[in-house]
Order: structure tokens, then sequence, then C-alpha cells
């Protein structure tokens, strides 16, 4: 049973659909793109050259972030079969096994999403080349393979104040001292440490319902600490 599961489970991987299929699917769509953007470009090298430079910019990071965002779909799709299972079920008189059913079944939500991770983690910088193909950035690193995920470009530090993004930084976010998750100090204030001051909280507590038809409670002053980050 176990060798039949394997040897099922190699052919859907070594399948036309895993290794070929998805390569000339994005290639088909890679000369779509082409043909859509070559317009643009013909468009752009008419006019004057003061104008023609950042239109023919934006007109290859377009194309740049279409072929990324291909690359990183048939990924995800690839991820989906090389992490899906293969069960059998045997029939039979008195569990025989005379004939045996068998079928393909997608593994977990948690099972794929911690393995596009890894790939999220390990992902390659790429850049457009002339040829108008996504090639590796940095030529010390590995090539791309199609289960790889790539990117153009790093993300913006949410640590410091971004005023493109219109994003203020992390500077006086209150923190969590005590937590080693996203709120903890240690990770939001990315390294730079904390402020902790004293503070006085008035706030109702005690409340009870009275018939008919109060709340009433009491006022206690709480005294704790406060942390933000520098």
């Amino acid at each position: 049973m176990q060798e039949l599961k394997e040897k099922i489970n190699k052919e859907i991987l070594n399948s036309a659909l895993v290794n070929s299929g998805g390569g000339k699917m994005s290639d088909r769509r890679r000369k779509q793109n082409m043909q859509n953007d070559s317009p643009m470009e013909e468009n752009a090298s008419s006019t004057s050259s003061s104008q023609s430079a950042p239109r023919l910019k934006n007109g290859l990071s377009a194309k740049a972030r279409s072929l990324m965002n291909l690359h990183n779909n048939e990924a995800g799709r690839r991820a989906v079969l090389r992490k899906s299972k293969i069960l059998c079920k045997c029939h039979g008189v008195s569990g025989s096994c005379s004939l045996i059913t068998c079928w393909q079944q997608l593994s977990s939500i948690r099972e794929i999403g911690d393995y596009l991770r890894e790939k999220y983690e390990g992902a390659i910088e790429v850049k457009l080349n002339k040829r108008g193909q996504l090639q590796v950035r940095h030529e010390e690193y590995k090539v791309q393979t199609p289960h790889d995920l790539v990117y153009l470009d790093d993300s913006p530090d949410w640590c410091r104040v971004n005023k493109q993004l219109q994003w203020p930084g992390t500077h006086g976010r209150e923190c969590n001292k005590t937590s080693s998750g996203l709120d903890g100090c240690g990770i939001l204030c990315c390294g730079r440490g904390y402020n902790t001051k004293t503070i006085t909280v008035v706030e109702r507590c005690n409340c009870k319902f009275h018939w008919c038809c109060q709340v009433k409670c009491e006022t206690c002053v709480k005294v704790r600490e406060e942390h933000t980050c520098k």
C-alpha cells in the first residue's frame, strides 16, 4: 500500500502539470504581457526625450511587477501540489484488498502556509533584464526556480519614519515588556530600547446592576507602568 502511494505521488510531482505545464502557461502569460506592454513602449519612444524616460521607466516597472506576480502565483500553485497527499483505501472480502481506491488530498492550510513561509524567508531578489525576463539581481545568489518566491524591492524599514509612505515609525509606540511576540518591546522598538514611566489610571470597577434600571460602579485608582519605544 505504501509503495503504491509513493509511486502515485511521484508520478504527480513529475507530471507535465508540475514540471512543464506551469512553465508553458507562464510563458504564454509573459508573451501576452509583452504584447500588451509593447504599444506602451512604442508610444513612449515616439514622444520627446524628456517625457519618454519616465513613461518608459514606469512601463518597465509595471512589466517587472507583472512578471513577478505571475511567477509567485505559479509558485503558490506548485506548493499546493507539492504538499498534497495520496490516500488509498482497500476494498474486498474480509479486507483482502482485492480493489484499491486512491485519491489525491490537499494538505491543511497551516501546512501549506508553513511551507510558503519558508519560501518567503528565502525569497530571491530579481530584476528585469534587457530581454524582458526576470533574472537574479546579484549573481552570487542562486538562480530562481519555479518553486521559489521572488521580489523586486526590499520592504520599507517600518522601524523608521517614512514620509513618502506617511508612516510615523514605531517611536513612541506603547509596547508590552513581558511579551516575546510582535507587540513586545524587543521587536516593536527595533532594538532601540524603551522608556518606562509610572502612570495613575482612574477607571470604573465593581459595577452592579440595581433594579430598576441602572448600573452603579465604584471608582478605582490603579498605578501601572507604561512602556514606550525610544
